[in-house]
């Protein structure tokens, strides 16, 4: 699964050979993984050079300093979680999106995230770029999954908003974010199964 995309099309070269766009991947992919070894703190704009294996004139052809390579990152982190989900019916469809998120979790990105959430109590760019990155792609996800569950009938309107909504991946969070246990598809199945898919089908109308 490709963890980062690149559609950059207006953005241009500050000038001298133009720029490849092909390298954005690879140079965005390079950041992630150092982000998780070492942290915002102790990036560089070397060490992402020889990371991805290019100049480091590539690099400052796309960012001046490394928070701008940073947020630029985060705001196109992981597009696929933006894909819709619809395997026609809500309980395979909340089962999809929550093992697509511990694969997200236990994926560059997962690590990365973590590894940025103390700098971006420091850092407002970086909390933003995170807020319209890849939080606003992964509620845009769920949003859809609950209005076609809506629309089937599966579901009252108003989901997208209700507690249920934010249960769904509470605990995967939780062991994510704060007590550092595992988490796996068989956690997930375990929650999905014991407190989840329960309360989805209590508010079957």
């Amino acid at each position: 699964m490709a963890v980062v995309t690149s559609p950059d099309p207006a953005r241009t070269s500050r000038g001298g050979r133009p720029r490849d766009p092909s390298r954005d991947g690879v140079i965005r992919e390079a950041i992630l993984r150092l982000l998780g070894e070492v942290g915002y703190g102790a990036l560089t704009m070397d060490a992402v050079a020889a990371e991805a294996g290019v100049g480091k004139a590539t690099i400052y052809r796309r960012w001046r300093t490394k928070q701008d390579l940073v947020v630029d990152t985060i705001a196109v982190m992981n597009q696929s979680l933006a894909t819709p989900v619809d395997t026609g019916a809500l309980d395979s469809d909340v089962r999809a999106i929550v093992h697509r998120l511990v694969d997200v979790i236990n994926g560059p990105v997962g690590t990365a995230i973590r590894s940025l959430l103390p700098s971006m109590q420091h850092q407002p760019a970086l909390t933003e770029a995170f807020r319209t990155g890849p939080l606003q792609a992964w509620r845009d996800s769920y949003a859809r999954m609950w209005a076609q569950a809506e629309a089937r009938g599966e579901l009252p309107g108003g989901t997208d908003h209700s507690v249920l909504a934010e249960t769904t991946t509470a605990l995967l969070v939780q062991r994510w974010l704060l007590t550092g246990e595992p988490v796996t598809h068989d956690y997930a199945d375990a929650v999905l199964d014991a407190v989840v898919l329960p309360m989805v089908r209590n508010l079957h109308p």
